[in-house]
């Protein structure tokens, strides 16, 4: 029973871990940027096997991999936020045509970056082996891959909490956050902070994409489901609450656990089950104001 027990919490932890990275990010896009990214599970795609090549291809290290993959996204992410969804921001007449224009314009940036994916690699199911090997914890044996991500999700979650609230950088972003106009006129450059908002949350979700091909296999479609559960999380966890995403996360994930103990078809259900019964109920979520 105790074995169990740990299974299904442990397993939920690991599956949480990553979740509150991918809704992080994703926090960071539509909270403060205020782009509803439905291609953000792209992001996370292009990472893992940004990271399965450099691994297989040329014998890198994955953690090292991960810097290489993320930083190929968060600059990826940059630059789309100033060029393409800037340019867009100044023709909207309002905050909310420029939200359903954004949406509408991370559709056709998930099918680009799909199709380049399908092109470049394929749409055979990629994976490779790294750490995996057993560890007993109580009884119960987990992959030191995936306790390794959750380590990794863990410190990476609490070290971005303490950028955005003990730095400037960070203080300007949540003032941007909270209301651009009033931060613009304290000196905080708006368009910059965005772009870096907007990027971050990419790089975040390129962090968990790599954390992803270490422990799981990986496909060219695999984006969207993702999307879709940052989605959860942030409602979840209260808009634009980096720390509601980081709790959210952990909250699904132990969840999702518990339902694929008894049946692992209905994880996905649950998922949407909490989504609706949240926006019935609670839509702020768990920290939203």
């Amino acid at each position: 029973m105790i074995v169990t027990i740990l299974n299904v919490v442990i397993g939920g932890l690991l599956l949480g871990g990553i979740y509150a990275i991918i809704s992080v990010g994703f926090s960071l896009q539509y909270g403060v940027a205020r782009v509803l990214n439905i291609g953000h599970g792209e992001f996370i795609m292009l990472s893992a096997f940004l990271t399965w090549t450099l691994f297989t291809g040329f014998g890198i290290n994955p953690l090292l991999a991960l810097v290489i993959s993320s930083s190929i996204v968060f600059i990826l992410g940059f630059i789309l936020h100033r060029t393409l969804y800037r340019s867009l921001k100044k023709k909207s007449a309002t905050l909310g045509i420029f939200e359903g224009n954004s949406m509408l314009v991370s559709f056709g940036i998930l099918f680009i970056i799909q199709n380049i994916v399908l092109l470049i690699w394929g749409s055979d199911i990629r994976g490779y082996s790294f750490l995996n090997f057993p560890v007993t914890i109580g009884g119960a044996k987990f992959a030191a891959n995936r306790l390794l991500t959750l380590a990794f999700a863990i410190v990476l979650s609490f070290a971005f909490y303490f950028f955005l609230v003990h730095t400037r950088l960070g203080k300007a972003i949540r003032a941007a956050a909270q209301d651009p106009e009033a931060a613009g006129l304290m000196g905080v450059n708006i368009n910059r902070v965005l772009a870096l908002c907007f990027g971050l949350g990419a790089m975040m979700a390129g962090v968990a994409g790599a954390l992803i091909s270490m422990s799981y296999q990986i496909t060219a479609t695999m984006g969207l489901e993702y999307t879709v559960i940052a989605m959860i999380v942030v409602v979840l966890g209260g808009l634009g609450s980096i720390l509601g995403s980081f709790i959210g996360g952990f909250i699904l994930g132990l969840v999702g656990s518990l339902v694929s103990y008894f049946e692992p078809g209905l994880a996905i259900v649950a998922y949407y089950v909490i989504f609706m019964v949240l926006l019935l109920v609670k839509p702020t979520g768990i920290m939203g104001r």
